[in-house]
Parts: C-alpha cells; sequence; structure tokens
C-alpha cells in the first residue's frame, strides 16, 4: 500500500496512537498508519474536519464502527479501538500490509484463474462470516480488498448497512462505485447480501480481464449498463465464466450464496493450480439438498451444471427425467423392471442381460443370406437334373 508524509494540518498523536504515514483519503476522511506504545501497527480513519459538525456523517461513521465491531473472524481487518465522541471522530482496525487488488492487477496485469478462484474463495467465505453479523458491505471492489502476505482482506465498511439500521440515502440515490454496484442498489431497492455477491462477482472478472465487466464512461453510464445490460466477460477464463455470470445474475434470487460461491471457488482453484480439466464433483451440493439448506440464491447451478440432472433427481428419490434417461434398445422403459435395475434396462426371466441388439441383428442378416444362398442352391440343382 502506498504511504505519503504527514501534510502540516494532519495530527501527530489521535487517541493512544502516534500517526506515522498517510495511507490514503476518501469521502469521510483520512486514513493513517499508526502505532501504539507496544508498537502495534494500525490503520487509523479520522472523520474530515468540515464534516464533523455534519449529524448524518457523524451517524455513517458510527454505522461503519458498528459494522466493524460486529464481525467475528473473516477476511476483514479487525477492529482495534474507537472513538465517536471526539472532535474528529476516529477509528482504528488491524494495519494490512500489501497492495490492493486494483493496485496489483493495474501493475501487473489479469491474475491466472488459479489466484482469481483462490482470492475469490477466500472473500466470499470473508462474507459468509461479514453476512452472518448481519451486515451487507455494497461497496465492495477492487480498491477496498487487500492482498496481504495472509490472505486478501476487506477494508472499508464506510457505507455498510445492517440489520435494523436505518438508510442514509434517499431512495433512487445509488451509494457505492459505478461497475461494482448491484442492480438493486442502483434502483435505489433494499440490499441483501446477494447485493455483495454481484460486486464480488464484477471484482472477480476486473481482476480476470484487468477491466470492468460494464467498460467505462460517466456515472450514469455505466449505472445504465449495470441494470439494463449483461456485463461482458470476453477474457475470463472459461472455468470462471459461468460462475462469475451467475454472480452477475440481474434477480438477486438468481446468484449464488456466499457459502456456495466459496465451495465453487476452492475447487476451481484446486483445479487449475494442478491443471486438472473442469469438472464438478456432486457430492456437496446433494448434501445440502438432503439436509434441506439449499437456498433459492443457489439455483443457478441447475442451469450451469448441464448432465448433472439424473444425479440429482436419484438424490431426491424422484428418478431421472425422461429426456435425460439413457436406453440401450432404443425403445420404452419396461413397466414390469423390478426395484433396483437401471432405468431404461429390460430385466430378463433368468436376470441376465439381454443379448446386444446390434449383435442380435447382425446375426438375423447372415441367418437370412446363408438361407437365401443354400435355396438358390438347392433350386439350381433341380433346374438342371430336370
Amino acid at each position: 500500500m502506498a504511504m505519503m508524509r504527514l501534510r502540516r494540518e494532519d495530527p501527530r498523536i489521535v487517541g493512544a496512537f502516534r500517526l506515522h504515514r498517510r495511507l490514503g483519503a476518501g469521502g469521510m476522511g483520512v486514513v493513517y498508519l499508526g502505532s501504539d506504545r507496544r508498537g502495534q501497527r494500525v490503520a487509523l480513519k479520522v472523520i474530515r474536519p468540515d464534516l464533523a459538525e455534519d449529524q448524518e456523517f457523524r451517524s455513517r461513521f458510527a454505522r461503519e464502527v458498528s459494522a466493524a465491531r460486529r464481525i467475528r473472524g473473516g477476511c476483514t481487518a479487525r477492529l482495534v479501538a474507537a472513538d465517536l465522541d471526539a472532535e474528529r471522530p476516529w477509528f482504528a482496525t488491524q494495519y494490512v500490509p500489501g497492495p490492493s487488488l486494483h493496485d496489483r492487477v493495474a501493475e501487473e496485469g489479469p491474475l491466472r484463474a488459479a489466484d482469481v478462484a483462490s482470492i475469490g474463495a477466500a472473500l466470499s467465505e470473508g462474507l459468509v462470516a461479514v453476512h452472518e453479523a448481519g451486515v451487507v458491505h455494497r461497496d465492495l471492489k477492487p480498491s477496498n480488498i487487500l492482498l496481504s502476505p495472509k490472505g486478501p482482506r476487506i477494508i472499508d465498511f464506510g457505507i455498510a448497512w445492517a440489520t435494523g439500521a436505518s438508510t442514509l440515502t434517499h431512495v433512487g440515490t445509488a451509494v457505492g462505485s459505478p461497475g461494482f454496484l448491484a442492480p438493486e442498489q442502483v434502483r435505489g431497492a433494499a440490499v441483501t447480501p446477494a447485493t455483495d455477491v454481484f460486486s464480488l462477482g464484477a471484482t472477480l472478472a476486473y481482476a480476470s480481464m484487468g477491466d470492468s465487466p460494464f467498460g467505462h464512461g460517466s456515472s450514469e453510464v455505466m449505472l445504465y449498463r449495470v441494470v439494463h445490460e449483461e456485463a461482458q466477460l470476453q477474457g475470463v477464463p472459461d472455468a470462471l465464466a459461468p460462475l462469475i455470470r451467475a454472480c452477475l445474475a440481474k434477480d438477486p434470487e438468481d446468484r449464488p450464496s456466499t457459502l456456495q460461491l466459496s465451495m465453487r471457488l476452492k475447487e476451481i482453484a484446486a483445479r487449475e493450480a494442478q491443471g486438472l480439466p473442469s469438472a464438478r464433483p456432486p457430492a456437496p451440493r446433494e448434501r445440502m439438498e438432503e439436509r434441506g439448506t439449499l437456498r433459492p440464491t443457489e439455483r443457478y447451478t441447475e442451469r450451469d451444471a448441464p448432465g448433472r440432472e439424473p444425479e440429482r433427481a436419484a438424490a431426491r428419490g424422484r428418478g431421472p427425467s425422461p429426456s435425460s434417461r439413457p436406453s440401450r434398445t432404443g425403445g420404452s422403459r419396461n413397466p414390469q423392471s423390478r426395484p433396483g435395475t437401471r432405468p431404461g434396462a429390460r430385466s430378463t426371466s433368468t436376470g441376465r442381460r439381454p443379448a446386444n441388439p446390434r449383435l442380435l441383428r447382425q446375426r438375423l442378416v447372415v441367418f437370412v443370406v446363408v438361407t437365401l444362398v443354400v435355396a438358390l442352391g438347392i433350386a439350381a440343382a433341380q433346374a438342371l437334373q430336370g
């Protein structure tokens, strides 16, 4: 992460922390690198002086701190200390060394499929913890993801929404970064964990292509594309494209859950790292179905995993669909089939499988030809004798 010298107007001490460098500045305030008496380094955020008297901004800042306190574990920076009643409210989180995902891609270009899948798996697992705390980040994007030596970390919960909190924006006003916002945010509709899934999908597309899946342009143009146009995923590896496209579904109900997203990305990361062909083991999803824990946002797999319906149907005890039943004889399934026999395979009185139909036809043809030759030979001999 790039650091800058402190400016003349910057404080040198905030609370129990001494400030050393500037880490960045945003719409709410400035982030500094600081340390306490024990040498523990923190990222300390101080609200801007001109906003300190604005009650709306104080409320937003308090909500950011409240959201950070509610999250346990996951890929987030741990809250260390805060003072919401100070003249310039501030809070400090654990310092995360490493560049942002945005900077890494800008400097080195698109990441490999295995790296994108690995980062995505860790982030989606972290979002599980965030959402379990009743928090939706609402501004997940490449610049808010830091790539530390211990794995990626999600930062900046400045516009996070917590369960029970009132919104600080008017209906129809989008809060976040164009190109990474979900359609429901643009419309001013309620945000849900699926909102962060959309943003994560756009972020992983950026990491794969080195560009936004909705191109470039003014905020109005970008927001229109997010709502009305499909994402452009040319350049996204084939192993990731179907899953990322599912994350970018316009309808939140059509997106995968963060838990399922984490599981799928881990599978993809393992395969890509070993150079294995794309294949999806059925066990995790079917176990969730049997437990009744499959959520509506996990429906996308039934479209993106062709050929799996017979296995899913068998797991539910319904048997395969008519269009997918295997048939070795070309005929319909025998209604007299005994339980336990394979669909499409007819049983015999001896319990043995019937001969290959093609072989039977070949034998029949040979028999007919031989019979005709013999008959013609007999007829010809009788004619000569007469």
